[in-house]
C-alpha cells in the first residue's frame, strides 16, 4: 500500500504493523517503539513496550504463573487491532493509542490519553503533541525517562492502594506520589478502582504517579521497558485476589503472629529482655513474641550477640521457649570496617560499591557499607550467618532492617547501576534481603515464614513480607496516617501489616496525653493483622559500658504496665479481647494464604455495592465479622460510626442497629468502638 501523506507537521506516515504472535499476543510497532499485549491470567493483560532492538525478559513483580487461558480473540484489520482475554478488551488504533474496556459492562476502564496530530481521525486530535507513551532518552544511557498517561474517565472515581504513604487520604485520587522506598513509605505500585479495575505499574524504578481529574500518569525516571499489569474485575475481592495470584501471597501466618508482641528501642541486656518476658507471665498476659532489636551486635556485620551483654543466648533462647515465647533478632545489612565479616565480604566481592568518593553508605553509627543483596552468593553469606549464629540457636523470626534509608549519603540513580536494576526502587532491601531469608528458612525446613520489613515492592509478601510502618511520630495525626497505610497496604497485596503502638519517635513516658494516645491506639492496634507495641520513648535509659552496641541509647520503659495503672488496665482488656480472636484471626490469616485477601480492610471490600462504603475512611472492617471505628482525636469520648445496610449489628455495649445508618456511639477512655456483624 502507498504510504500516506499526513499533515506536514509529521511528514510521511505509514500504517502501522500490528501481528499476532502465536494467537496469544498482539503485537504493534511503529517507528521505534514495539509494543505487546497478551493475556496475563483471567480478565487480564500484561502490557509491555520499548525503544530498544528487543523487548527485555524481566518479570519484576509478575513472577507467578497466572492461570491457564484459553486464547485470546485477536481481531487485526488495515488501521486498528484489538485483544480480548474474556471480559477484558485492549484496542489500538492506527497511531498506538490503547483503549482497555470490560465488554461486558460496557465501560472504558483505561484510555491513554494522547493529544497530537499523528491520527487526524482521533475525535481528540490535537496539537498539543503530547504523547501517551513519551521516550525520553537519558544523555550518556541506554535507558528513557518514561512518561505513560491516561485520560481520567470519572473525575469521582476512587483509587487505593499504592502501598504506604505518610498521609491521612484513603482514596489517592488526586494524590502526586513518589514512587521510592524511604523509611515509613513503602511504594507498592498497585491501584485498585472504584470503576472495576486494578492496575500494577510494574516497573522498579524511582518515579512519580499523579491521579489527577484530568489525567492519570506514571512515570519512571530511568528505565528502557514499559511494563504494566491490567485486570477488570467485578468486585474488589475478585481484583485483588487477581492480582496476588500473578503476583504472590503471604504464607500461612504461624501462631506466634495470631497473639501480640513485645518490643521497645531496646533491650539492652540479655537479662532486661528476659526479665520482661517472665513479668508478662508472672501476670498472666498474653503474649507471644519478644524482640532484641538493632545493636545487640559487637559490629554491624557479625550478625551475632554480644557477648558482654548477651553471654548465653543459648539460655536465653531456652527459658523463652519454656514460657512459650518466641524471639525476634533485628538483622541488619550494614557491615563496618571492624566487623569479623568484612575482609573477607570485601575480598569476594559482595559488599556494594560507590560510584565515587569512599565506601561509606550511612553518615553515622561508624559509617559502614551495605552488603549486597541482589547477589545472591552475599545473600547466602548472610544468611549461613546468620543461620548459625541465630536459627541454630532456636531464633527463626527476623526483623530484617534496612538501616535507615535516609541517612544513606549516596545517590540512588548513580547506586542503581553500579549495583543493580531493582536498586532504586528499594527492591534491594525488601525483596532481596527478605528473599535470602526466606530461601535460607525454606531450605531449612520452614514452611510459615515472616520476615518484619519497613519498605517492599509488588511481590515482596510472598517472602513472608511483614511491613510495618516505619520510625513515626507519637501524634494523634500519625495515628492518623498509620490507618490509611495499613489499609492501602492490605489493598495493595499486603495482608499482613504491623504498626509501631504508640508511635516511635517523641512519646513522653509520664505524659497523660501521650498516655491517652498511647491506649486509642493500642484499642486500634489489637485489630491490626500483627498487634506489636513498640516505641524509643523519653526519656532515654542510661548508657549502660562502652563496648559493642553500648554506645546506643535505649529508650525508656514500654511494657504495657509502664504507664501507670490506668492505662494497663486498658491494655490487659485488649490483649485479652485479642487473645480470644485468635481461632478467627487464624481463619482470616488462612484466607489471606490461600486468596490474598487482607486483614484489615476499608469497608467497601466487604460491602462493594454500597456507595457510603466507598466514602468512608475512618472505619475499617477486621476481617467480614468485625466493624472497627478507631478513635482518631484527642479527648474524643463520642464518636459517629457508619453501619452498611442489609444486616445488623452490635454493638460492644450489646445495642443491636440496623444497618444502613449512621449511629453516634459512646466512647470512653477504656473502650474502642467495635460492631459484630449479625
Amino acid at each position: 500500500m502507498a504510504p500516506q501523506q499526513g499533515n506536514q507537521e509529521y511528514g510521511t506516515r505509514p500504517d502501522p504493523a500490528f501481528t499476532n504472535e502465536d494467537g496469544r499476543r498482539l503485537g504493534f510497532r511503529f517507528d521505534a517503539e514495539t509494543l505487546y499485549i497478551e493475556p496475563w491470567g483471567v480478565n487480564a493483560f500484561r502490557v509491555r513496550a520499548t525503544c530498544l532492538a528487543t523487548l527485555q525478559n524481566k518479570d519484576w513483580a509478575l513472577t507467578e504463573k497466572p492461570a491457564e487461558t484459553p486464547n485470546p480473540s485477536i481481531d487485526i484489520q488495515n488501521s486498528s487491532a484489538s485483544i480480548t482475554n474474556g471480559k477484558i478488551k485492549a484496542h489500538i488504533t492506527r497511531r498506538g493509542k490503547i483503549v482497555i474496556s470490560n465488554i461486558e459492562t460496557g465501560k472504558i476502564l483505561l484510555e491513554e490519553y494522547a493529544r497530537h496530530r499523528l491520527d487526524v481521525v482521533d475525535p481528540k486530535c490535537s496539537s498539543l503533541r503530547i504523547q501517551a507513551r513519551e521516550w525520553k532518552p537519558r544523555l550518556g544511557s541506554s535507558d528513557y525517562h518514561l512518561t505513560m498517561r491516561f485520560e481520567s474517565q470519572d473525575a469521582n472515581e476512587r483509587i487505593y492502594g499504592m502501598g504506604q504513604y505518610q498521609q491521612p487520604f484513603l482514596n489517592l485520587k488526586g494524590a502526586d506520589l513518589e514512587l521510592a522506598q524511604r523509611n515509613s513509605q513503602a511504594t507498592v505500585p498497585f491501584a485498585l478502582s472504584s470503576l472495576g479495575y486494578g492496575f500494577l505499574w510494574n516497573n522498579p524504578g524511582i518515579g512519580r504517579a499523579v491521579f489527577s481529574s484530568l489525567t492519570t500518569t506514571f512515570e519512571a525516571y530511568s528505565t528502557d521497558t514499559l511494563d504494566y499489569w491490567v485486570v477488570a474485575g467485578d468486585s474488589p475481592s475478585d481484583i485483588i485476589r487477581s492480582y496476588t495470584q500473578v503476583t504472590g501471597r503471604v504464607p500461612m501466618m504461624p501462631e506466634y503472629g495470631l497473639g501480640f508482641w513485645q518490643c521497645k528501642l531496646r533491650y539492652q541486656t540479655q537479662e532486661e529482655l528476659l526479665e520482661v518476658a517472665r513479668e508478662y507471665k508472672r501476670r498472666n498476659l498474653p503474649i507471644d513474641l519478644i524482640v532484641a532489636d538493632y545493636f545487640h551486635w559487637p559490629n554491624q556485620g557479625d550478625w551475632k550477640f554480644d557477648p558482654t551483654f548477651w553471654p548465653d543466648p543459648d539460655a536465653m533462647v531456652k527459658e523463652l521457649k519454656e514460657m512459650n515465647i518466641e524471639l525476634m533478632v533485628s538483622v541488619w545489612p550494614t557491615v563496618e570496617k571492624t566487623s569479623e565479616n568484612y575482609e573477607e565480604l570485601l575480598r569476594r566481592g559482595l559488599l556494594i560499591r560507590q560510584d565515587r568518593g569512599i565506601r561509606v553508605s550511612m553518615e553515622n553509627h561508624h559509617g559502614p557499607i551495605h552488603f549486597d543483596a541482589t547477589n545472591p552468593e552475599a545473600r547466602k553469606f548472610v544468611w549461613e550467618t546468620s543461620k548459625k549464629n541465630y536459627y541454630n540457636k532456636g531464633i527463626k523470626v527476623f526483623w530484617l532492617d534496612e538501616a535507615e534509608p535516609e541517612y544513606t549519603v549516596y545517590d540512588f540513580d548513580i547506586y542503581r547501576y553500579h549495583i543493580g536494576p531493582n536498586l532504586s526502587v528499594g527492591n534491594f532491601y525488601p525483596s532481596d534481603y527478605a528473599r535470602g531469608f526466606y530461601e535460607g528458612l525454606k531450605e531449612a525446613g520452614e514452611e510459615n515464614i515472616v520476615n518484619l520489613l519497613r519498605c517492599a515492592w509488588a511481590g515482596s509478601q510472598k517472602y513472608g513480607a511483614l511491613v510495618w510502618s516505619g520510625d513515626i511520630a507519637s501524634s494523634w495525626s500519625s495515628l492518623r496516617n498509620q490507618l490509611a497505610a495499613g489499609l492501602n497496604m492490605g489493598i495493595a497485596g499486603f495482608s499482613w501489616f504491623t504498626t509501631d503502638i504508640g508511635g516511635f519517635h517523641g512519646g513522653i513516658h509520664e505524659d497523660p496525653d501521650f498516655r491517652e494516645l498511647l491506649v486509642r491506639w493500642f484499642q486500634w492496634g489489637a485489630f491490626c493483622p500483627v498487634m506489636r507495641l513498640h516505641g524509643d520513648r523519653e526519656p532515654k535509659q542510661p548508657r549502660l559500658g562502652t563496648t559493642g552496641g553500648s554506645h546506643c541509647l535505649s529508650g525508656g520503659p514500654n511494657e504495657v504496665w509502664s504507664y501507670g495503672e490506668e492505662v494497663y488496665g486498658i491494655c490487659e482488656k485488649y490483649l485479652r479481647i485479642r487473645e480470644d480472636m485468635r481461632d478467627y484471626t487464624r481463619e482470616l490469616m488462612k484466607a489471606a494464604h490461600e486468596h490474598g485477601d487482607p486483614i484489615m480492610r476499608p469497608l467497601f471490600y466487604d460491602f462493594p455495592k454500597d456507595d457510603k462504603c466507598w466514602r468512608v475512611e475512618d472505619q475499617f472492617m477486621y476481617g467480614p465479622k468485625y466493624l472497627v471505628a478507631p478513635v482518631l482525636y484527642a479527648k474524643q469520648r463520642k464518636r459517629e460510626v457508619f453501619l452498611p445496610g442489609g444486616i445488623k449489628w452490635k454493638g460492644v455495649d450489646g445495642t443491636v442497629h440496623n444497618g444502613g445508618q449512621t449511629v453516634t456511639v459512646d466512647a470512653p477512655l477504656d473502650t474502642m468502638p467495635v460492631f459484630t456483624r449479625q
